[in-house]
């Protein structure tokens, strides 16, 4: 008999999660190894500030300096390449929690035991989030232990807080994946929307302060709730966790009521 979901979901995963967290800690690692080089180039905030504006605003936030161990870590990686790492592997988890298990056929083997479906969702989500969680807290610690190594030190805190922020935004876009799966059962499907929002999401949060009537839209952002404030150099936003937070919960709440409501196939 099944004990419980999230246990074999995790086991599961555990060869892609380990494949993950091995590619985080070597991308880091290049990095942190690039950043001597880049320290001793005072050019490049010169270079950066005679960047078009367009995309200054999409890739640097505001005031970010390259001869800064946090300013170069916002540009080079925490802007987009961090982000989109967390949201694919999210979106990824996601998708297959119900959609997946439909496609290959498997649902029926876990609604035929004694799992209710709210739960049997319930522990997928969890299964996510404990997934991002480890992704991300290996990305932080990356960040502590080989930045060191190449004397870019950023305040552990400061670490921290981008972490959780960062957690937040792929979880935003992972609960996403999961509501569309658990109300269509499409994988395709719960993987292209997600996409589709974090590519407008990202336009909307970067070109808003340049484009007037995109500016409003700015703060309905899952990216502005990430890195609006500057959380490298801020800390922690409660507002902001508190937004993304609440948005993870209606999500997953929206995925159990359509899962309970729909015809399963698989």
């Amino acid at each position: 008999m099944l004990r419980s979901v999230f246990a074999k979901t995790a086991y599961d995963q555990r060869r892609s999660l380990l494949g993950w967290v091995a590619a985080i800690v070597l991308l880091v690692l290049m990095y942190a190894g690039i950043w001597p080089s880049i320290r001793d180039q005072p050019s490049m905030s010169d270079f950066l500030n005679t960047m078009p504006e367009a995309f200054r605003s999409l890739f640097a936030s505001s005031g970010a300096d390259m001869s800064t161990p946090v300013g170069y870590i916002q540009i080079e990686f925490m802007s987009f390449i961090g982000p989109t790492l967390v949201i694919v592997y999210a979106v990824a988890q996601g998708s297959r929690a119900v959609a997946g298990e439909e496609d290959r056929r498997t649902m029926d083997l876990l609604l035929a035991e004694p799992v209710s479906r709210s739960r049997l969702l319930l522990e997928k989500a969890t299964a996510m989030v404990a997934g991002t969680v480890v992704l991300t807290a290996t990305l932080g610690l990356a960040l502590v232990v080989e930045g060191q190594l190449f004397d870019m030190v950023i305040p552990v805190d400061r670490i921290g807080a981008a972490m959780l922020h960062l957690a937040l935004l792929g979880l935003v876009f992972g609960a996403i994946a999961l509501a569309i799966g658990a109300v269509t059962g499409d994988v395709g499907l719960s993987r292209a929307v997600p996409a589709g929002i974090a590519v407008v999401g990202y336009l909307v949060n970067g070109l808003g302060p340049m484009v007037s009537w995109l500016e409003p839209l700015q703060r309905y952002s899952p990216f502005f709730q990430y890195i609006g404030h500057d959380p490298l150099r801020t800390g922690v936003s409660g507002p902001a966790a508190a937004v993304a937070a609440a948005t993870v919960l209606v999500l997953v709440a929206l995925a159990v009521v359509g899962f309970r409501r729909r015809d399963v196939h698989g």
